[in-house]
């Protein structure tokens, strides 16, 4: 049996005396008297003597395969073992060159030299293919032009009688759509790629349903189409537009080369006829200028669908006649500019109203209006430098006074603080009352500010909070509208040039704090095996949270934890425990950075990346900083260690960056706002959509509503919606609950229509089976206390308030038992995984899985 390597050798020898004959051709084709052949071997001597080595050598690196070329050299004494393969290709080349070369002057001898009548036979072949491609050419040169020059006569006659053609198409659309009016059935609208979805029958067209034929090209035929999309073809369901766009395409390309033939010049038609053997016709025509023909339905089918509906209808009751036609559609035409000129101008008058009533509703609103009395004192400086301290200390000496938190915790940790110092203080959040009889001192969140009452001094905490898309404008209100005999304002350093700026007309006096003990970044990465006393390891998951506190307390760590879906009473109990000693290591969400004091020797950064809802991220520098900051406490940790598992240097580089300025604060929806937009509208519906196209002043941002308007469509257009204020129902779209969660948003609902209904209001379903159901069900009082609050029912309040903290104490008890007990489960067979496993599922799945995505990728 023939060896690749024999039968490429054959195939060579072939190629290369087919190369050598086109080369003669090539040669004898442009002489004009025939030359001996020994003058062809000197002149082509070079090319003779190469050509077979290049042809060898390339034909058989190619067609032979690797594994005969390792025999072929092995039998040469050569080692082939362990080599690359370009090498190998080499060596192999390197081998052939020597192998039996084809003798190609002796075959050209054989042929040639002593046979002169095949070579006059050779130049007289070569001659004639070559005289044969001179006249082909040419005569394609001769159709190029006369082709041109067809198309230059089509496109002149198009370019004069555009506006005669589009008489034609007019009156034969006109007819198409009277047919179509007075047979067809209208089909309910759905999307077009529904397929599996029925038509359903709407009766028949009526053309007073619409104005520009354009609308009606938006109507289903009931047939389905392909369509070319993205290189690839796809079926739905057809429109009239794509009906009607052929149709003109159609007509055009029948009608067109018929007109047009009768005026193309005589000479050009006789041109044709001896350039193509054939005479001109329609049909050649059609084939000769379809781009031009298609770009022309192109522009007709444009002004088609711009015409009015009922000028199309209406025309077809005078007979066709080109003058009469043209009258016709330059009237409706002209009456058409008219009407567009109308409609435009009372869109400008409705644009110029819009913007009128969008600035007497808005534009207003976020102006700032100080010039009071008011004395401002600044505290800003890094984390964990005692401004609050400082602040709640003058709150504490004065008569009366309020402190703002970002957080329900801090509330709670000042009023506590207060009241065990033996100054009377109220709580007031959203979600409770905790009234102190003869207190005049308040610990609110920051939402429960009232512009209204008045204090000796009043303190508000995390300034920087001002430039939150969806909280800060409640910062804003409160800096601004603050009545107080002295207002002392808390923020970090990229907050202090906006807060000259919002009170410059005011009396403002600055304290700047810094760091009195030092960060230091660890230079080692860091392990669970590393964890000491005093550590707080941070997380961005309630699942991270618990495994990592589980696996701390399993290699004899006593751990407490905190996390944002924490009710804030067991995570005080938690705080206590690590402040008292009992825990020794804290295992937190970036929870911890918000205004927590805790005896922290160091912070480690578990992950360097977090979720915020849409994604994952890298934290920011201000992130990195307000947790960081937390480190450290004079007299116990003078020097507040930070530490992170990967990527050291740019992370600290993260940590020692300069904060850029706030340069923005979030605005929100004011009661002033409320009550100018109600001279003009009556439905939250609108409201929004004009908040949506209300354009901020400079230096602030919208507050995003995104929440509100989601819980606003649950609402729209039902009893609830007619039952209330617009003030009332928009008070309840923007209570502060997760509407993440599906049974809180159930709960919501049902308490509005209770309410609207004057009926009882549900109860919330309270589930104790394990930490996931206590949590959502404290969530569910918390929404219910929301609700009784608002409503002024402060009896009932006080007993879900007991019932909360029983489920915040079951809370606390369950995370011991989670601590002892919690195992890190495969999430999709239950199989319990390793401590130091990456993943969340285990490796079996992962395989099954993987099988499964190639099977459907194959069976794609």
């Amino acid at each position: 049996m023939m060896g690749k390597l024999e039968e490429s050798y054959l195939l060579a020898i072939e190629q290369t005396k087919y190369k050598i004959i086109q080369d003669i051709d090539r040669y004898l084709e442009d002489k004009e008297k025939i030359p001996v052949y020994t003058e062809y071997i000197s002149d082509r001597h070079t090319y003779l003597e190469g050509i077979w080595l290049n042809v060898w050598l390339n034909k058989a690196s190619n067609d032979v395969p690797r594994k005969e070329k390792r025999t072929y050299l092995k039998s040469k004494g050569l080692n082939t073992n362990d080599i690359p393969h370009k090498v190998l290709n080499t060596m192999f080349r390197n081998e052939l060159k020597g192998f039996d070369p084809f003798p190609v002057l002796e075959w050209l001898t054989q042929m040639y030299a002593e046979n002169a009548v095949g070579w006059e036979q050779r130049y007289l072949e070569a001659r004639a293919n070559f005289f044969k491609r001179q006249n082909e050419k040419k005569l394609a040169e001769e159709r190029w032009n006369v082709r041109l020059q067809l198309q230059s006569a089509v496109h002149d006659y198009i370019d004069n009688h555009s506006l005669l053609l589009y008489i034609y198409v007019r009156n034969h659309v006109a007819e198409k759509l009277v047919e179509d009016f007075k047979h067809n059935q209208r089909y309910q609208n759905i999307e077009l790629f529904e397929l599996e979805e029925r038509l359903i029958e709407q009766g028949s067209f009526d053309t007073k349903d619409y104005i520009m034929v354009d609308e009606f090209f938006e109507e289903l035929t009931g047939a389905v189409h392909s369509v070319f999309d993205w290189g690839r073809s796809r079926y739905e369901y057809e429109t009239y537009y794509y009906r009607y766009e052929k149709i003109v395409q159609d007509f055009l390309s029948e009608f067109v080369p018929e007109l047009v033939i009768k005026y193309i010049p005589e000479e050009l038609l006789h041109k044709f006829a001896e350039v193509y053997e054939e005479n001109l016709s329609t049909v050649a025509i059609k084939g000769l200028l379809g781009d031009e023909l298609n770009d022309f339905a192109e522009a007709c089918f444009e002004e088609i669908q711009d015409e009015y509906l009922a000028d199309l209808v209406k025309l077809i009751a005078t007979p066709f006649d080109e003058v009469v036609h043209l009258e016709i559609f330059e009237k409706d035409e002209q009456e058409r500019e008219q009407r567009k000129a109308e409609a435009l101008a009372e869109q400008v008058r409705k644009k110029e109203e819009e913007e009128r009533i969008l600035n007497d509703i808005f534009g207003k609103a976020y102006a700032p209006s100080l010039g009071r009395s008011i004395k401002y004192i600044l505290h800003i400086g890094e984390t964990n430098t005692g401004k609050t301290h400082q602040a709640l200390q003058k709150m504490k000496g004065a008569e009366s006074g309020l402190y703002l938190a970002p957080l329900r915790l801090l509330a709670f940790e000042v009023s506590d603080k207060l009241n065990a110092e033996g100054i009377p203080c109220t709580l007031k959040t959203g979600e409770e009352e905790k009234v102190i009889s003869g207190a005049k001192h308040y610990s609110s969140t920051v939402e429960m500010f009232h512009e209204k009452d008045h204090y000796d001094v009043i303190v508000i905490d995390e300034a920087q909070m001002i430039a939150d898309k969806d909280r800060g404008f409640s910062w804003y209100r409160a800096i601004m509208n603050a009545n107080a005999k002295e207002v002392h304002v808390i923020g970090s350093w990229n907050i202090k040039n906006m807060l000259l700026t919002l009170l410059e007309e005011s009396n403002v006096e600055i304290y700047e704090y810094s760091r009195e003990f030092p960060l230091e970044v660890e230079s080692r990465v860091f392990s669970l095996r590393d964890a000491k006393k005093g550590d707080a390891l941070v997380c961005f998951s309630r699942r991270q949270v618990l495994e990592t506190a589980s696996s701390l307390q399993r290699s004899g760590h006593r751990v407490s934890m905190i996390y944002g879906s924490m009710p804030p009473e067991t995570r005080k109990k938690q705080m206590e425990l690590f402040t008292s000693g009992e825990t020794t290591v804290v295992v937190a969400t970036d929870a911890i950075g918000m205004g927590l004091n805790l005896p922290i020797r160091r912070i480690v950064f578990l992950e360097n990346e977090k979720f915020d809802g849409t994604s994952r991220r890298t934290l920011t520098s201000q992130e990195i900083k307000q947790i960081a900051g937390r480190a450290g406490r004079i007299g116990l940790y003078d020097i507040g260690k930070v530490a992170f598992t990967a990527d050291i240097k740019k992370m600290q580089a993260l940590l020692e960056k300069i904060d850029e300025p706030v340069q923005n604060f979030a605005i929100a929806p004011t009661s002033a706002v409320f009550e100018r937009f109600q001279k003009y509208y009556r439905d939250l519906g609108t409201f929004f959509d004009l908040w949506m196209q209300f354009d901020p002043p400079k230096g602030t941002n919208k507050a995003s509503l995104i929440e509100e308007r989601e819980r606003y469509e649950l609402v729209r257009d039902t009893e609830i919606e007619a039952r209330y204020s617009l003030m009332d129902l928009y008070g309840y779209l923007h209570l502060p609950f997760s509407s993440k969660e599906p049974a809180l948003i159930r709960q919501w609902l049902n308490t509005l229509e209770a309410i609207a209904e004057d009926r009882e209001l549900p109860e919330p379903l309270i589930k104790t089976r394990n930490l996931e159901d206590m949590e959502l069900s404290y969530k569910a009082i918390g929404l219910h206390l929301l609700f009784l609050y608002r409503l002024g029912r402060k009896t009932e309040a006080v007993y879900w308030e007991r019932v909360r903290e029983d489920i915040s104490n079951s809370v606390h008890d369950h995370l011991k038992d989670e601590l002892q007990n919690y195992q890190k489960k495969c999430k999709r067979c239950g199989k319990k995984l390793p401590d130091e496993a990456r993943f969340p599922i285990c490796d079996a799945c992962f395989q099954n899985g993987h099988k499964r995505n190639n099977q459907n990728r194959f069976h794609k």
